[in-house]
């Protein structure tokens, strides 16, 4: 009888499929959390922006700001100025995850203090030489460079001391953190000391700082510092006038909801003196 001739076993070359299955599976379970994830965050996106329209129109933030930002108000996730107003009232920015009371929690009112600079400063903004406004984000007062720096350069001018005092003594009276921010033209720079718009732009923001803390006494730790070049104009660079516009250091007095602590045991301070009209 004739044996069966056995034929060779042939390798299984399709065992990677096992792998790839695997592999596709935790991909897709991956991207399952990630989109939960991003579902959760959007809601919590929008219940920040209920309560911050709520505390812009009502005075007050709601308890669901700090539940979901666990008291972090500021770039840094903590806040720390500090102001004393009259019959011992102080303002402080929110602490990192501590309880306040909805009744002690107010936003700055920063309306007084664009009209007290606006008074105050009426000379300076005639001239051309500042620029003060409201924005989402907070009270900006823009120095134009030719009035503030001479060309080219991040000294600040001794004649621009006046207008400047009367800058700090206004932010003297509010709690809120404040940015600097330096601009410039189009045109391109490079020198010794600068090598490109960015380099000065950072150097002027940095030399207004050393004006308004060591000069008129304002607490570094309030300030942050940018540098922009020419990447935000606010108008055309074809121009001299345009590029003269566009020269600046912006003073940002940042929108923040402080705490507010009164001696007496409550209510709510009225606006410190030096943000009054005069």
């Amino acid at each position: 009888m004739a044996r069966k001739q056995r034929h060779a076993e042939h390798e299984n070359h399709e065992r990677w499929l096992i792998s790839y299955a695997d592999f596709i599976t935790l991909l897709f379970a991956f991207f399952v959390v990630m989109f939960a994830s991003s579902q959760t965050d959007r809601s919590k996106a929008q219940q920040i922006s209920d309560s911050v329209n709520a505390a812009i129109k009502n005075g007050a933030t709601k308890p669901e700001v700090r539940t979901i930002l666990g008291g972090t108000v500021d770039d840094n996730g903590s806040g720390n100025a500090m102001m004393r107003g009259p019959g011992g009232t102080e303002k402080v920015l929110l602490p990192k995850n501590e309880v306040v009371p909805p009744s002690k929690v107010t936003v700055t009112d920063l309306m007084p203090s664009m009209k007290y600079l606006n008074q105050s400063l009426a000379r300076d903004i005639k001239d051309g030489k500042v620029e003060v406004h409201l924005e989402a984000r907070g009270l900006v007062i823009s120095l134009r460079q030719t009035a503030f720096f001479p060309s080219g350069n991040d000294e600040v001018a001794t004649q621009s001391y006046a207008p400047l005092q009367k800058i700090a003594s206004m932010l003297s009276s509010l709690p809120n953190p404040v940015r600097l921010e330096g601009h410039t033209d189009s045109l391109p720079i490079h020198t010794d000391r600068f090598r490109s718009n960015w380099e000065l732009s950072a150097a002027r923001s940095i030399a207004m700082l050393e004006v308004l803390a060591g000069r008129f006494g304002i607490p570094r730790d309030r300030f942050g510092i940018s540098g922009y070049a020419d990447t935000m104009p606010v108008d055309s660079n074809e121009t001299p006038e345009g590029r003269a516009h566009n020269r600046r250091v912006d003073i940002v007095i940042l929108n923040q909801p402080v705490v507010v602590k009164n001696d007496d045991g409550g209510g709510t301070p009225s606006a410190p003196p030096a943000a009054r009209p005069q």
